[in-house]
């Protein structure tokens, strides 16, 4: 299975311009800071930081996520292959992506799903919210330092 993963995603991510796989996928699965912390402390949920590792220092991690920076050193691929591999292989696996507004982890979720991700959502306020909403930080949400960063 993790053979015909690679193939796949290879494929795709060479084919696929992110635009066309926002609107292919059609997707826009949300869940709230709150909610994602919820699920993230009764381990239901894989909560992904896509951020890169300078942000992780200055504002530091949602308690519970994995930090997987998306400009992966190899790519799109690369970064899909490290969810993947956070999941145990599981693409059903309920994924949740967080950034810093909400904008990047609205783009990675279609592309996640357009290699085969069915459980993947995103939080619109990110860390440290936006225009609509406040993010998990200002919702008092824990952090941890990243001090391996």
């Amino acid at each position: 299975m993790l053979g015909q993963f690679k193939w796949f995603l290879a494929a795709l991510l060479m084919s696929v311009s992110v635009a066309t796989v926002a609107q292919v996928a059609g997707l826009d699965a949300e869940i709230s800071a709150t909610d994602a912390y919820e699920l993230v402390t009764g381990d239901k949920i894989t909560l992904i930081d896509i951020r890169r590792p300078e942000e992780w220092r200055q504002t530091g991690v949602a308690q519970g996520a994995l930090r997987i920076n998306m400009l992966h050193p190899k790519g799109l691929q690369g970064f899909a292959q490290e969810v993947y591999d956070a999941v145990g292989g599981d693409l059903n696996a309920p994924i949740v992506l967080i950034c810093r507004t909400g904008s990047r982890t609205s783009r990675l979720q279609p592309i996640l799903a357009q290699a085969g991700f069915t459980n993947v959502k995103h939080i619109p306020e990110g860390t440290l919210g936006n225009r609509k909403k406040p993010g998990w930080i200002a919702q008092g949400l824990p952090v941890e330092p990243c001090k391996d960063c």
